[in-house]
């Protein structure tokens, strides 16, 4: 078992486009192997990865501080401190958090750590292929890559003929 304190991790930082949050691998810095966990803080008017779901690995939620919504499954709900969301490994899961408040918004993610992992992106119509270490892994991946769902090849196309 290792202990760690979160005070005692740096934040890491993204910002693209209307994504915006610092985070802390708490999992990561930890002899975890089978169970991810992070706490991210979002700034007012920022939100979280795109919408997306995993096919693979369960993810949760636990609401710390602040208040904000959560786009869950198409519908939108609203989150304050101590709500609990599941995030079945199904579209039903798919999630993408907002901060829509004028104060930071912070709470714990976690998530199973398997391997592969497919994560589905409906808005922009992407899946990610992760092998090799799931997402949020620290190991080297044997598989990596965002591709177009509509990019669907036949199984046969440009097989050799011998």
């Amino acid at each position: 078992m290792s202990k760690i304190n979160a005070d005692d991790l740096d934040w890491t930082e993204l910002e693209r486009d209307e994504t915006r949050f610092k985070r802390k691998q708490l999992a990561e810095a930890t002899d975890a192997e089978q169970l991810g966990c992070s706490l991210y803080e979002l700034p007012p008017g920022s939100r979280s990865w795109p919408y997306h779901y995993h096919t693979g690995n369960e993810e949760a939620i636990f609401v710390l501080s602040g208040t904000g919504t959560l786009r869950l499954d198409g519908e939108t709900v609203p989150l304050q401190a101590h709500d609990y969301v599941a995030l079945p490994a199904d579209e039903s899961g798919a999630h993408r958090v907002v901060n829509d408040s004028d104060a930071p918004l912070r709470y714990l993610a976690v998530s199973t750590m398997e391997d592969p992992d497919v994560t589905v992106y409906p808005d922009s119509g992407k899946v990610g292929v992760f092998a090799g270490s799931p997402p949020g892994g620290r190991d080297e991946r044997t598989v990596e890559g965002y591709y177009r769902r509509d990019d669907d090849v036949d199984y046969w196309e440009g097989e050799d003929k011998e």
